[in-house]
């Protein structure tokens, strides 16, 4: 074990015992804390690896945050059932984004601005002495939505357990044409380069109908004032949920702190959630004139290019500037896709993506994404080939895997593309292509791919593909998930999603897989294109589980490279105060 690990152990115990602790799944003991814990036969729909409460509803992600060797995460939760409700701020802590400790609820309603519901919002750690502090919406007694402030009670906690509200909250108000039901999630603060105005936005749907976000302006982070104009709008949007705001440099490999706002290279990318999906858009922010303008005229909703965090199911999304990494880290809520007993019956419902890192592109016009490098701390057994060709009609299974818990990295090499079968010059909807072409349809160049989550006769199987398409004599790379026949469940959803991956199709077309139980997160092109699903297999579940590659197009194909893992569990705890440590 890395002298690191160790210390970081060692401060634990100490910690831990301060406090008390309870493990989630059964006993817990501070000696067996690295080791894995048992399969919950009864709960095949649990994750092993990523983020997810013992219990109950979950759904944005609030506040993360890096603060004293510590992360921060919060995150929309029910205290008491597993449906929207009770709405209040849980709270985890890791050094590693991988491993947590649940804590108790950091924000819950108590108060007129909040008693019904603690909403999403954002935290910005304020210099110079790093303060931590959060900005939320409130639902208020009479059902107005206002904006909140909370502080750590005591800095000296590692953990920052307790918070308090301010005395001067509400501290932004719905007034003149703001609509209150249309106002809410505010985002972490930008600092300007005077030092001194903090800026936020919050999301809205003014009185037009329109998306907008509303930028606000403050010298002391309690007094606020709204600006005579939105930071930017969409007439061709609703309401803007759980918007963001952050610069990226083109080329540059690291992330870049929230209060950066100029300087060469420097671009901000503005986020917004709606129609169920997290669309982005890249721009330049002028301070001076409190306004943001987009890159080539390529808005939300554009006809041709409509650009996304993930292509499946991901939404309201936050990212946070690590600092110890240098890097900026993408959080988002994967909802279920069962029904609402099934959750009540399992007594959970949502899940968190696996962290990203977020750069932008060195062609500037879109953001790669990509798992955070300590998930790969979680890999055990690796199974590898090369260079092994796939006929048209090849099935072959990935053995040696755990294959309902598991990484797996492809990359596929195709020959002379001669004969690419063609499309509309006006197709430019991919997940409809992938839903007119789904993995059952042959073509010449797909599909090929993954299935996973599979049974061994195949009657369920979750199938991650690309085709070779042509569009107005250029080649375009389609990536579909194909969820249609994932389970032999009639009352879960069967969606088919899609998108166009920006790669050239004579070099290698890589794919990364993350199964998770009920999970699967792919990641195309090195990250260029994602698509997060939700299945639930009533066959291919934990050791009945199997991955296959497969090719059924015309044309073979070649994987050069093929890199499997089997995943470990993370380690989850789940924190108490008690008068008097014990362990249980």
């Amino acid at each position: 074990m890395e002298r690191s690990v160790i210390i970081k152990v060692v401060l634990l115990h100490i910690i831990l015992t301060s406090y008390g602790v309870r493990s989630i799944r059964g006993s817990y003991q501070l000696t067996n804390i690295l080791e894995e814990e048992q399969t919950n036969q009864e709960q095949p729909y649990r994750t092993g690896f990523h983020f997810q409460p013992p219990k109950n509803w979950m759904n944005d992600p609030n506040g993360p945050m890096y603060y004293n060797g510590v992360y921060h995460f919060f995150y929309q939760y029910n205290p008491y059932a597993a449906i929207w409700g009770n709405i209040s701020w849980a709270h985890s802590v890791s050094y590693n984004l991988i491993d947590w400790i649940h804590l108790e609820p950091a924000i819950i309603p108590s108060e007129p601005y909040d008693i019904q519901g603690c909403w999403s919002g954002s935290a910005t750690i304020l210099p110079p002495e790093q303060k931590p502090v959060i900005l939320y919406t409130g639902d208020t007694f009479s059902g107005q939505q206002v904006q909140n402030l909370a502080t750590p009670k005591n800095l000296s906690d590692p953990f920052l357990i307790e918070w308090v509200k301010s005395p001067h909250n509400p501290l932004m108000v719905p007034y003149d044409d703001i609509d209150p039901n249309f106002f809410r999630d505010p985002t972490t603060a930008w600092r300007k380069s005077d030092n001194k105005t903090w800026c936020v936005i919050v999301g809205n749907q003014d009185s037009d109908g329109f998306g907008a976000a509303i930028l606000y302006t403050s010298d002391d982070f309690v007094g606020w004032r709204r600006s005579d104009k939105p930071l930017h709008f969409s007439e061709k949007t609703k309401m803007w949920e759980c918007p963001d705001f952050f610069p990226v440099i083109s080329g540059e490999k690291n992330g870049v702190d929230t209060s950066v706002v100029n300087g060469v290279g420097v671009m901000h990318v503005l986020k917004a959630s709606f129609n169920d999906h997290d669309y982005y858009v890249i721009g330049n922010y002028d301070e001076k004139g409190d306004g943001f303008s987009v890159l080539d005229d390529v808005d939300f909703m554009d006809d041709e290019v409509q650009l996304r965090y993930d292509y499946g199911v991901f939404y309201a999304s936050k990212t946070f500037y690590d600092e110890a990494k240098k890097r900026r880290v993408l959080w988002g809520w994967v909802m279920e896709a069962d029904s609402q007993s099934d959750d009540v019956g399992k007594g959970w419902s949502g899940l968190q993506s696996m962290p990203r890192s977020i750069l932008l592109d060195k062609n500037g016009k879109q953001l790669i994404q990509w798992p955070i490098e300590e998930v790969e701390e979680l890999r055990g057994k690796k199974v590898a080939l090369e260079n092994k060709e796939l006929t048209s009609g090849t099935l072959f299974e990935i053995s040696g895997l755990t294959a309902s818990q598991a990484d797996v990295e492809v990359s596929f090499r195709l020959p002379n593309l001669k004969g690419v079968d063609s499309i509309d010059e006006k197709s430019f909807d991919a997940q409809l292509l992938c839903r007119q072409m789904d993995a059952s349809v042959k073509g010449v160049f797909g599909p090929f791919g993954l299935l996973v989550l599979a049974s061994e006769d195949l009657t369920e199987k979750t199938v991650v593909f690309f085709r070779i398409l042509q569009r107005n004599n250029k080649y375009v790379v389609l990536m579909c998930s194909d969820q249609s026949r994932s389970s032999i469940k009639t009352h879960v959803k069967d969606e088919i999603f899609g998108s166009f991956l920006d790669v050239d199709p004579n070099q290698e077309i890589s794919l990364r897989t993350l199964i998770d139980h009920s999970i699967v997160e792919s990641f195309g092109g090195k990250g260029k294109s994602c698509i997060t699903v939700r299945v639930y297999p009533e066959l291919a579940v934990f050791e009945n589980s199997h991955v296959y590659a497969f090719n059924n197009g015309t044309a073979s194909v070649t994987i050069s490279r093929l890199s499997g893992w089997s995943m470990k569990k993370a380690q989850i705890a789940e924190l108490h105060k008690r008068r008097k440590p014990t362990f249980t």
